[in-house]
């Protein structure tokens, strides 16, 4: 149903299920700082995967912002990201300064690197294509040991995730339902993975694996089709019609945006990026959403390529969480489709009336 955040906040109470649509956007303040964050790792023994591949040891690397006696926040990254993706002047700039939702001097933010991702455990590390075909469960299995084993967290106030990480936001509602107060997806569908958003995937799985150069993962030297398939993938799959339409409104500037993409320095490695596309292959959250207890704020953007909102999931499948409720930011010229939530000005006010809203555990 439609509401105003008003009368959403007065039925958050109620456990009231709603779509905020359109989000009522406000100007934020700037950027601030925040505390310089601090880089960890630990190694999880003899980490068994859904596939039944194991590992003896399993390096999960984690960065964490604030005091550790401050509220537990997990914030998990998007594909090909990694935890430095998340501290950002846009994204970490607008969440956790001095005041701002996620304050950093009342909260112990926590950030790993996903398996595969950062300075976590990867094929390139050495393993190559021998290394385990994990999948997203594999992702939040790990995240929920390197919590509860490593860092000694009993119970999170929050778990927040964009685009992956907000697909595993979703299956860490429902995996560990008492683990967290609240939770917010963003950039995702509670959904099995399909539509464009797999076959643009497969297309860049399978250009990695139809290059030559891949030589069955024993590659010496960056397989061409890398680079170019990520490009292919991330015009695309993000920028949105008007932003991009800003951003080169005539043929010669597009071709300038797209030669300097072409051009821009390419770090990325095939094998991590082939296991980091395949590992959404059968990720579906649906069956499991009357599991989710905590509270739940699903935001996503209006042109958001991967998961639009005019295929209906999220309003209808929202309904199916008992405290769930969502907010759809307006496309715009100033919006950037999927990469839009990786800005918090777009939804931070409305999400800390929210999360403020929202009870804390008794844990």
């Amino acid at each position: 149903m439609k509401s105003t955040i008003t009368s959403w906040l007065a039925g958050l109470a109620r456990c009231a299920c709603l779509l905020l649509l359109p989000c009522l956007l406000a100007p934020g303040a700037n950027a601030a700082d925040f505390p310089k964050p601090r880089e960890g790792h630990w190694v999880a023994r003899d980490f068994r995967f859904e596939s039944g591949e194991t590992l003896p040891e399993l390096r999960l690397a984690y960065t964490t912002v604030g005091d550790p006696a401050g509220e537990p926040v997990l914030i998990l990254h998007g594909t090909t990201g990694s935890a430095a993706s998340m501290l950002t002047p846009e994204f970490a700039g607008e969440l956790f300064g001095p005041g701002q939702p996620l304050d950093a001097a009342k909260h112990f933010i926590i950030l790993p690197d996903a398996i595969g991702t950062g300075a976590s455990s990867k094929p390139s590390d050495g393993l190559r294509t021998a290394f385990p075909r994990y999948n997203y469960n594999d992702m939040v299995a790990a995240q929920y040991r390197l919590l509860t084993e490593h860092l000694g967290i009993r119970h999170l106030r929050l778990v927040l995730g964009n685009s992956m990480g907000g697909m595993q936001t979703w299956i860490w509602a429902q995996k560990y339902p008492g683990f967290m107060d609240a939770a917010t997806p963003m950039a995702s569908l509670p959904t099995e993975m399909s539509g464009r958003n797999w076959m643009m995937r497969r297309l860049v799985i399978d250009s990695i694996r139809g290059d030559p150069a891949w030589k069955n993962g024993q590659y010496t030297e960056q397989p061409p089709s890398l680079r170019f398939a990520s490009v292919f993938f991330a015009i695309g799959t993000n920028g949105g019609d008007q932003g991009l339409f800003k951003l080169a409104p005539s043929r010669e500037k597009a071709d300038a945006v797209l030669d300097q993409r072409l051009k821009a320095p390419f770090r990325g490695d095939a094998n991590d990026h082939l296991y980091q596309w395949e590992a959404s292959r059968d990720y579906n959250p649906s069956p499991g959403l009357e599991k989710i207890e905590a509270a739940l704020l699903a935001i996503n953007s209006a042109d958001d390529e991967r998961n639009p909102p005019a295929l209906g999931v999220l309003q209808r499948e929202i309904q199916r969480v008992k405290k769930g409720s969502a907010l759809l930011i307006p496309a715009s010229a100033d919006t950037v489709g999927h990469g839009t939530t990786a800005r918090a000005r777009f939804w931070k006010r409305e999400f800390e009336a929210w999360l403020q809203a929202v009870p804390r555990s008794a844990q």
